[in-house]
């Protein structure tokens, strides 16, 4: 099925299924259910699923919830990386051991 309800929902963490299936309407909850039956088939998902279908028809209204196009996870900060040379941590002697070109440190 390619018309779920939310974009990329196989691999969506299970911690913002919760917030996001809270936007849905119960058709959209219903295909989800079906779909996750048909193929992950995974306890946590179908408990979750289960249960917020039973909160719509017992009167729950859908909400605000994550957007679609709002990432799952981390993602690239919006100024780039912060890392220069100016960030950068101090230079390492690797151990000697095993590397014939480094001598060994005193200790």
């Amino acid at each position: 099925m390619t018309d779920l309800p939310l974009p990329d929902y196989d691999h969506l963490p299970l911690g913002t299924l919760e917030t996001r299936l809270h936007a849905l309407d119960e058709p959209g909850v219903a295909a989800l259910l079906e779909h996750e039956r048909a193929h992950g088939d995974r306890l946590p998902v179908v408990q979750l699923l289960e249960a917020r279908l039973g909160r719509l028809r017992g009167g729950a209204e859908p909400s605000g919830g994550l957007p679609a196009s709002e990432p799952s996870a981390g993602g690239a900060p919006a100024g780039g990386s912060p890392v220069g040379p100016a960030t950068t941590g101090p230079a390492i002697n690797p151990p000697s051991h095993g590397d014939p070109t480094n001598p060994a440190q005193p200790r």
